[in-house]
């Protein structure tokens, strides 16, 4: 095997378990990034890392240590990605109870839908061009050229860089942004006022993620925006841009390296209408259904991390000999057996 300049190679000069020093390795990463020299990146110099102390015990123990751990930490990792396969079907029921809820799928009477990411909609429900029932405007970046419009900036401006707030989906509303512009920025460009309750959409570099304004702001070119009517529930119109966004990247989304949603298939976007009040009650399931999965994926989370930290903390203890793994061996399969 090959590998660039950004690596070492460590060859044993006599008789060892390369298993056993992997591991002591693992047990080591902290001390050995501290050794790592450099201000746009750090490396670990061919000298530093020769002259590094390993522990060496006799080649028996160190295949009795390797082969201990090769059996816990397998038994930490299957534990692991069971969890983790939990949390994936976990976030998929989350996707499709939020598809199901913003079509109406659990009503009784359905009728066929023109819409391209459902069959059906309720029958009382209507399917209308979102340009009527919302303004739809759109954003730009003040000219970086003059410094003197980056003056006295205390306008939320929404740029791409928001987009990490909403990106799993969890949070509705964007109350603060990296960027702020000026009154007179605002009035020598293309940006725009939009009010609060006011629905983004990403259309570029992280094309398909939408978000709430939470107060009076402005956005740039990335993003298109949605000031709802009286017909429409800002927040379920969030769920429902939400609920679309693989069809939005699949059936209107155009490049290769980024994707771009290009403003006329916007304009032209169609949504299901149901009555504004049956809107908000949606919404509320959906914030409902959603507390609860995420309730679960949270616990998840903590339970792989904590796998993760017992699995680096047997590793440890194991490769520094502060336990016996024979005598931990044995116990282990004593335990299993029971």
């Amino acid at each position: 095997m090959a590998f660039n300049q950004g690596c070492r190679a460590l060859v044993p000069t006599a008789d060892a378990d390369v298993r056993y020093f992997a591991y002591q390795l693992s047990a080591l990463t902290e001390p050995l990034q501290a050794q790592g020299l450099g201000t746009t990146f750090v490396e670990l110099s061919s000298s530093s890392l020769s002259d590094f102390k390993v522990h060496v015990p006799p080649l028996e123990e160190q295949r009795r240590i390797a082969e201990y751990l090769d059996a816990e930490t397998g038994r930490i990792d299957a534990v692991s990605s069971a969890y983790s396969d939990i949390k994936i079907l976990a976030l998929q029921r989350r996707g499709v109870a939020v598809h199901s809820l913003v079509t109406g799928a659990f009503a009784l009477d359905q009728k066929p839908s023109s819409l391209s990411w459902t069959e059906s909609i309720p029958s009382h429900w209507a399917e209308v061009r979102l340009g009527l029932v919302a303004t739809m405007g759109s954003g730009h970046t003040p000219s970086r050229l003059r410094s003197d419009w980056w003056v006295d900036c205390d306008i939320p401006w929404i740029t791409t860089g928001e987009v990490s707030q909403v990106r799993d989906d969890r949070r509705e509303v964007i109350t603060e942004t990296r960027e702020k512009i000026s009154k007179l920025g605002l009035a020598n460009s293309s940006a725009e006022l939009k009010p609060a309750g006011t629905v983004v959409l990403c259309r570029t570099a992280s094309a398909g993620y939408s978000a709430i304004m939470g107060t009076n702001m402005a956005t740039s070119q990335d993003f298109v925006t949605w000031t709802c009517g009286p017909d429409l529930d800002p927040a379920y119109l969030l769920w429902v841009l939400r609920a679309m966004r693989p069809d939005l990247l699949g059936r209107l989304a155009m490049g290769s390296t980024h994707k771009t949603i290009y403003v006329p298939d916007l304009q032209s976007l169609r949504i299901p209408l149901p009555p504004v009040e049956e809107q908000r009650k949606i919404v509320e399931k959906i914030r409902a259904s959603n507390r609860r999965i995420d309730e679960l994926v949270d616990k998840l989370d903590r339970q792989i991390d904590l796998l993760a930290e017992r699995r680096q903390a047997l590793i440890t203890a194991a490769v520094t000999g502060q336990f016996d793994v024979t005598t931990a061996g044995r116990a282990g399969k004593a335990e299993a057996s029971v």
